[in-house]
């Protein structure tokens, strides 16, 4: 990670040389913390959920960012585990919602944390950028509440388009160098209270052609993965979420298709109790 006001104040990078080891450790460490701090900041869930805690770069191994909504947010950590020792997984330090949003959510996490904006921040590009939007673009609110029978439908499949679109323009623009992989937006079943079972259908026929423009852009079809999962793995009727052991086969699905991206081997997915059971630790440490 270049520090270059650090190397600035120092007067040249040869200086380095001759600091004292403990020295060295004490500057570096308080870039992490400024970097970590300003990460904390982002959002009210990065300072308490596992999921949104702070990834330190590890020098040498590709970095992995996701983008998603709460779907993701469930399979993070099987990637993680996933990807455990070959890639730093980093995500989005919110929910990324709808399609309209996401340029406005990815330009926030940028500007806290990478340099230029922020002086002492990553100066790492991604190698791996893996992202979704749908599920909120079609659902239906009535003053913020989930209502298809009342509320008005977030993006029309016309906006998400033309979102998608802006969404692809500015990836390739900012990151040029990142492997992009577009998940397809996973099952909506059968009673939902915001959003109509075959929706996302109609959705992903969109993007997909939108991406047939993209062929550098990878598609991983999580709607054809998800669908057996769902089914034995949902959390309940009318529920797009999934219980734990299906939000872990879903990471090891996007942890495969970021591998054969960059070219790496995935490792063994601990199981379900395994993950648990750092959540647990992780939540009960931060109520000390």
């Amino acid at each position: 990670m270049k520090r270059r006001s650090f190397f600035k104040n120092l007067g040249g990078f040869s200086l380095i040389t001759f600091m004292p080891l403990h020295i060295c450790s004490k500057v570096l460490s308080s870039f992490c913390d400024a970097c970590k701090e300003a990460w904390t900041g982002l959002s009210k869930f990065n300072a308490r959920r596992y999921q949104f805690r702070y990834i330190e770069p590890t020098p040498g191994l590709p970095k992995v960012f996701l983008y998603g909504d709460s779907i993701s947010i469930g399979y993070t950590e099987y990637v993680r585990a996933s990807l455990a020792g070959k890639a730093d997984v980093m995500r989005l330090h919110v929910n990324g919602n709808s399609s309209g949003r996401f340029i406005r959510n990815m330009e926030k996490f940028r500007k806290a944390l990478f340099q230029p904006d922020f002086a002492d921040g990553w100066t790492f590009k991604w190698d791996v950028i893996h992202f979704n939007v749908g599920l909120h673009d079609l659902k239906y609110l009535n003053k913020k509440k989930l209502d298809k029978e009342n509320g008005k439908q977030v993006s029309s499949l016309e906006e998400y388009e033309k979102n998608l679109n802006g969404i692809i323009a500015y990836l390739k623009e900012t990151y040029p160098t990142a492997k992009l992989i577009f998940a397809t937006t996973t099952p909506v079943p059968e009673g939902e209270p915001g959003r109509f079972a075959g929706d996302a259908i109609r959705y992903n026929e969109v993007a997909l052609k939108v991406l047939a423009n993209h062929k550098d852009i990878m598609v991983n079809d999580l709607f054809q993965f998800s669908g057996p999962v769902l089914e034995v793995h949902g959390k309940g009727y009318g529920d797009v979420h999934y219980k734990a052991e299906g939000s872990r086969m879903q990471g090891i699905e996007v942890a495969q298709k970021i591998a054969q991206a960059i070219n790496i081997t995935p490792v063994e997915c601990p199981s379900v109790e395994i993950i648990t059971s750092r959540f647990k630790e992780y939540g009960a440490s931060k109520k000390k």
